[in-house]
């Protein structure tokens, strides 16, 4: 198994163009975009449309008026949506499908369109992550941190370290061992949440609650997988 890591945006803007159709991609925005699709998925959601656009997310609302629109823009729910990012309000949306668009996450899933797989992944599923990959057993994997704004997002890397911890026999590219040292300098999943920028700024506006659900160690046994443009739930047994 050959393991690269996307350590930021600007690398995520070239994977339109590169063949990913024999690789398996696991796409991580864990504050939040992912956390709270992994989090609408374990309680119930139909599944989730990620766009990467405002105007896209409209206008598959007007295809699917029944889907329910959520999403961000510099951290903040878009003005007449119905939900924003947080994993608290995914958990209200049992069997509804969502269409969200992000400032970084959903950007990164889009461009992983033309892999093989598109997974979701986040701390809180990274067990079921490990075991779906060592089940599929792909040639090549791909990491893709979804960063913030056009920079480097440290809880993104840090999962896609602590990841990497579980495939040492792999062969890695040098940003994946960057990656993986990076994961080792905090060994607790809140505690590099909490030091990144984009955790910062969460406990800055009071919502230390999200970090601490998102830092939530491989608590579900379930993994999104994108298809189609949609991402639906899988559970391991």
């Amino acid at each position: 198994m050959n393991i690269d890591v996307a350590l930021e945006p600007s690398e995520i803007s070239q994977l339109a163009i590169r063949d990913l159709s024999r690789t398996t991609c696991v796409v991580f925005d864990v504050l939040r975009a992912t956390s709270s699709m992994v989090t609408g998925l374990v309680f119930g959601a139909e599944g989730i449309v990620p766009v990467s656009t405002i105007e896209e997310a409209l206008e598959q609302k007007r295809l699917q008026p029944q889907a329910l629109l959520g999403g961000e823009r510099y951290g903040e729910r878009i003005e007449g949506f119905d939900l924003g990012n947080s994993p608290f309000e995914y958990r209200q949306c049992q069997g509804r499908r969502i269409i969200t668009t992000t400032t970084n996450g959903t950007v990164a899933l889009r461009a992983c369109a033309g892999a093989e797989r598109v997974l979701v992944g986040a701390v809180l599923n990274l067990g079921a992550i490990s075991r779906v990959l060592r089940k599929m057993a792909p040639e090549n994997v791909l990491l893709v941190c979804a960063g913030t704004f056009e920079t480097l997002a440290l809880e993104d890397v840090w999962a896609a370290g602590r990841l990497l911890s579980d495939f040492e026999g792999a062969d890695w590219s040098d940003s994946a061992r960057v990656a993986h040292a990076t994961s080792r300098l905090w060994p607790e999943p809140l505690a590099a949440l909490a030091a990144a920028r984009n955790g910062r700024a969460l406990l800055a506006k009071g919502r230390q609650a999200e970090v601490e659900w998102c830092a939530q160690l491989s608590v579900y046994e379930v993994f999104g997988e994108m298809s189609q443009g949609v991402v639906r739930p899988v559970f391991l047994a």
